[in-house]
Order: structure tokens, then C-alpha cells, then sequence
């Protein structure tokens, strides 16, 4: 009889230790995460593009024209539900249903306001917010404040054009952030996190030069703040993107990150894209999994750097090249004649997913938040939406690693 019991003794330990492993390691795959890619809009018909490009004209139209640059460049990438009219709801929808049934809890519009108004704003406010499935998944903004040079294309010994600066005057940032309260935030479908609606600003650099002071850039954010908490919210949650590399040619070598994110106060802060952590010093050509551990080692230096949140950033590729003008000979001169990303497939973009997933695994719920670069950054070659190729292949890799 004893023997008896301590066999069932040993064969009910063996359970329980093997149920302790099973969910040590599935454990990080069960909890909830919150991915939000980025959106570029510029897929629609704008007035401000037409007067620069012509009529009818959207980016859609260096997509098209993309041309192999060397031996075994994947070009021209051919969008799987043809050239979208992304300012159509039913459009829109389309891409919703897509990205919501993939793993992906929010758009992060790229947004732009100058000191003469809106640019690009039809593809949220006429797509994505009059869609009838809108309420299937969360939007924000990531105001895009830099200067918008002529890049659509950009020619190689020539200097773009400066077309809309992106410093604003302080009475422009006061209006503008009326707007945003008023027109975004008021919206059902608005992210936010404990009932802050999140706020993303891109250049933090360009943003100070608007005030022309660091307390003076605080005090307007702090007026910010308190416009929302006066329209019914807890707050703002107020995102900076980080940045180390400059990429296009109007960037400058960033300020000290660490110190200028907690003088302005923000309350987490993020990354658009690997490139502006790793260098691409293979010309045509860089590994994606170089380009992915140079960003990992910039992650985990950050997590412990920052005293607020880092959102780890998750990348799907880079490819610059249909921004070049195509008849240029296309040689290392900085972006967009600059390297592309090689290897980036969907089962190592899957490997990846796990890496950032893993970096946020033991964080609190409302702080595992990844961002994800790009759904749609067709001419920089990071796009989730499916095309020809692999159709919805980097899709399913996100899916099976969040959501699952």
C-alpha cells in the first residue's frame, strides 16, 4: 500500500512539474498585448499634393512606377487589393477587417498640421472614422511634425524643395490641439490608457524650436493636458518617439533623448522604425536580423534608461528606393538613395514579433504595448497590407505570436 501511494506520489508530481513548464513557457504567448501600427496616409487625393504633383495624384503613384535598383531587389511590391482609395470607407473597411482580425488593436495615424492647417487628414477623417466597422479597432495620432520636403520623388544631386515647415507658432499649436480634443478624442474609437487619450509627437527637436524653450514647450503641454482633462478624460497620455539616427535629409543629430523626455514630461515614449537605432552600413543590402539585434540592444538599453514606459518598436523591413527618382543611378548618398533591409521574410519577421514580445512579457498589462512599423509604408518598404507576393503571410506571423 505505501508503495503503491508514493508511485502515484511520483506520477502526480511528474503532472504538476510538467504543467509548471508547459506554462512557464506558454505563459508570455497568454497575456494580453496591445499592438498599434503606424499608418501613412498618403494614399488618397490630397488638394496640397495635387497643386505640387497634379491632379489626382497619391503616393500610390511612386509605388507603381518602382523599379529594381540592383540584382535581386524585390521591386516593384504590387498591392494585393489593387491601389486603394484610402479616404473610401468601404475601403477603409477593408483594411480595418484586415488588420483587426490580425492581431492589430489600433492604427497610429501619422498626422500632420502645419501653420496653414490639416494635410493628409482624409484618409482618418473620411476612411477610417466614417467606416462602418471603425468600432472593431482603436486609433490615435502621431503628429508628425517635421518639415514635408519634396521627396515624392527625390533626385539625386538635387536639394527637396522645403514645401511645408513644421514649426509652428504657439497660437497654431493652441488651435490645433483644440481641434484634436474636439475632432479625435471625442471619438468611441480613440485609444486610450486609463482613460487618457494617447497623443504621439514625432520630432521632439522641431516641437522646441516652436516655443524656443524647454519651459516653455512643458508649459504647452501642460495646457494640453488640462484641455483634456476638462473634456471629460483622466488625462493625456503623452507619447514621445525616440530616435537616434536621423533619416531624412531635414534631421539633425538628436539632443540628449533621456533628459529632454523627462524635462517635457511625457508619460511613455516609443520608436517609429529600427533605422533610427541601426546603422545599414552593408550598401544595397543589410540583414534584417543585423539591422534587429542593433535595435534589441538599443530596447533593453532604453527599458532601464527612460523613467516612464519604452513601447518596444517591431519593424516588418526598409526599402527607400521607389522615393528615389528612378532614373538616378542609385548609389549610398543618404535617404532615400540609402541601403534596403534583405531577409526580412515573413517567418523571420515572426521571430522578431517574438523578440519584441519578450521584452515586454513581464510588464504590467496596460504597459505591454508594441508598435509596429508600418502597415502601409509602401515607398520605405515596411508595409503589413497584403500585396502579391506574400499576401497576408506577415499578417498571420503577427496574429499567431499576439493573438493567438
Amino acid at each position: 500500500m505505501v508503495k503503491f501511494s508514493l508511485h502515484k506520489a511520483v506520477i502526480l508530481l511528474f503532472i504538476v512539474l510538467a504543467g509548471a513548464v508547459f506554462l512557464s513557457c506558454s505563459s508570455s504567448k497568454q497575456k494580453k498585448y496591445f499592438v498599434a501600427s503606424y499608418y501613412f496616409p498618403n494614399y488618397h487625393i490630397d488638394k496640397r499634393n495635387e497643386q505640387v504633383h497634379g491632379i489626382g495624384w497619391s503616393e500610390w503613384e511612386l509605388v507603381k512606377n518602382a523599379k529594381p535598383r540592383f540584382e535581386g531587389h524585390n521591386q516593384p511590391h504590387i498591392p494585393m487589393w489593387g491601389y486603394t482609395d484610402e479616404a473610401n470607407p468601404e475601403d477603409m473597411a477593408q483594411k480595418i477587417d484586415a488588420a483587426s482580425g490580425h492581431g492589430i488593436d489600433a492604427f497610429i495615424f501619422d498626422w500632420y498640421y502645419y501653420n496653414d492647417g490639416l494635410f493628409l487628414e482624409r484618409g482618418l477623417e473620411e476612411g477610417f472614422m466614417k467606416a462602418p466597422n471603425s468600432s472593431q479597432m482603436k486609433f490615435a495620432l502621431m503628429w508628425a511634425n517635421h518639415d514635408w520636403i519634396d521627396i515624392h520623388p527625390m533626385s539625386l544631386d538635387e536639394k527637396p524643395e522645403l514645401l511645408y515647415p513644421g514649426k509652428l507658432s504657439p497660437e497654431v499649436f493652441d488651435e490645433m490641439t483644440d481641434y484634436v480634443v474636439e475632432k479625435y478624442f471625442s471619438h468611441p474609437s480613440y485609444w486610450k490608457i486609463n482613460n487618457r487619450p494617447y497623443f504621439s509627437i514625432y520630432d521632439l527637436q522641431k516641437f522646441l524650436e516652436s516655443f524656443g524653450s524647454v519651459e516653455k514647450s512643458r508649459e504647452a503641454l501642460n495646457h494640453f493636458r488640462e484641455k483634456t482633462r476638462q473634456a471629460g478624460f483622466d488625462g493625456l497620455s503623452l507619447n514621445a518617439v525616440i530616435w537616434g539616427n536621423p533619416i531624412l535629409p531635414i534631421e539633425n543629430e538628436p539632443a540628449d533623448m533621456v533628459k529632454l523626455v523627462h524635462d517635457l514630461g511625457f508619460d511613455n515614449a516609443t520608436s517609429y522604425v529600427w533605422i533610427h537605432h541601426a546603422r545599414l552600413d552593408q550598401f544595397p543590402q543589410t540583414s534584417y536580423n543585423e539591422a534587429k539585434k542593433q535595435y534589441l540592444d538599443f530596447a533593453a538599453k532604453a527599458m532601464t534608461e527612460y523613467s516612464i514606459p519604452y513601447f518596444p518598436n517591431l519593424t516588418m523591413g526598409w526599402d527607400a528606393s521607389p522615393r528615389c527618382n528612378q532614373a538616378d543611378e542609385f548609389i549610398s548618398k543618404g535617404y532615400p538613395f540609402m541601403a534596403t533591409l534583405s531577409g526580412n521574410t515573413p517567418e523571420e519577421f515572426r521571430k522578431a514579433a517574438e523578440d519584441i514580445r519578450q521584452l515586454c512579457a513581464n510588464r504590467k498589462e496596460n504597459e505591454r504595448i508594441i508598435t509596429v512599423n508600418c502597415w502601409n509604408e509602401w515607398t520605405e518598404g515596411s508595409h503589413l497590407e497584403p500585396d502579391t507576393q506574400n499576401g497576408f503571410k506577415y499578417l498571420e506571423a503577427l496574429k499567431e505570436v499576439f493573438k493567438n
